[in-house]
């Protein structure tokens, strides 16, 4: 993490595209109300190609998502996390900085305040943000030792059974040595992004974004005794799903990208070389957002 705080000898943002979510009027007003700022600065502002088609005679460039972060310094996401995750995907391989504005419901990664988006954004822009590295992983799918698809996720990948009732038997290794076999409903392999995510919710632990590592927790597994494992960020996880398994499971990336596989198909899973450059305001605080979205109390409540 790195906090910058207005060094003139930063490279300014003075491009910068707009990307919000489909669907919300709440969006399209926060994205008119960030086109008429930027261009009062003086900024160049390319909107995203499908969020152009929400704001008729916006008259500005319009890009494609992956160009987006090639010709622009900064690329606003407007919605809630999901529309992050999207947008990292795309953006990771540019290096580009990305900034959200959170009209979602949770908002870990989209943290600046729709209600004061003009004060927020405008510290970004001089100079004065955290940023901070998230890594992806990449997922390959393998079926008689090919490869048939492929997908990255900034949260997780998960392996489940789709649409079926059924557990999935599979075997784990690690950095190539075997950790165990299993029968559950899948196993999620998360970042710490993605830790506070599907992750959490299925007993996984917290972890703090700088962390280096990658947390696999199984999906309520026959045994009681599997738990979930943190190992190295740089590990090499690969799932081979058993040949006797009566179900096609799915491999999902971020929930938003789905790979049906096949009994006897491998999945291996490491970290993506390319990073997310995600940027929040100076008064960020991990510890802050936990208390806010998890509901931890921030009181004694009076206790001595």
């Amino acid at each position: 993490m790195r906090a910058n705080r207005g060094d003139q000898s930063l490279e300014s943002f003075r491009n910068i595209g707009l990307l919000g979510r489909m669907g919300s009027v709440q969006v399209v007003d926060t994205l008119k109300r960030l086109k008429s700022f930027l261009l009062e600065r003086g900024c160049s502002v390319i909107l995203e190609e499908a969020t152009a088609t929400v704001m008729p005679g916006h008259g500005m460039q319009v890009s494609s998502r992956k160009m987006l972060g090639e010709i622009c310094d900064l690329v606003i996401v407007v919605g809630g996390d999901g529309s992050l995750l999207g947008a990292a995907r795309a953006l990771a391989g540019a290096k580009v900085r990305v900034l959200g504005v959170n009209r979602g419901r949770l908002g870990f990664l989209t943290d600046i305040s729709p209600q004061e988006i003009e004060a927020q954004v405008a510290e970004v822009l001089d100079g004065k943000y955290i940023e901070e590295s998230r890594f992806l992983l990449n997922a390959w799918v393998k079926r008689n030792g090919e490869p048939i698809a492929s997908g990255s996720g900034l949260n997780d990948i998960v392996l489940h059974p789709g649409k079926s009732t059924r557990m999935i038997g599979f075997e784990l290794y690690i950095e190539g040595q075997f950790v165990h076999s299993q029968r559950s409903d899948g196993l999620i392999v998360a970042t710490p992004t993605g830790s506070t995510a599907y992750a959490l919710s299925a007993g996984g632990p917290i972890m703090h974004p700088r962390l280096d590592a990658m947390v696999l927790v199984p999906m309520f597994p026959h045994t009681l005794s599997s738990r979930p494992i943190v190992v190295d960020g740089n590990a090499e996880i690969k799932i081979v799903i058993g040949d006797q398994n009566e179900t096609y499971p799915h491999v999902s990336c971020d929930g938003q990208t789905h790979i049906t596989c096949a009994p006897g198909d491998t999945v291996t899973i490491s970290k993506k070389p390319q990073r997310l450059r995600l940027i929040h305001p100076l008064d960020h605080d991990f510890y802050k957002t936990c208390r806010d979205k998890l509901g931890w109390a921030s009181t004694l409540g009076g206790i001595a």
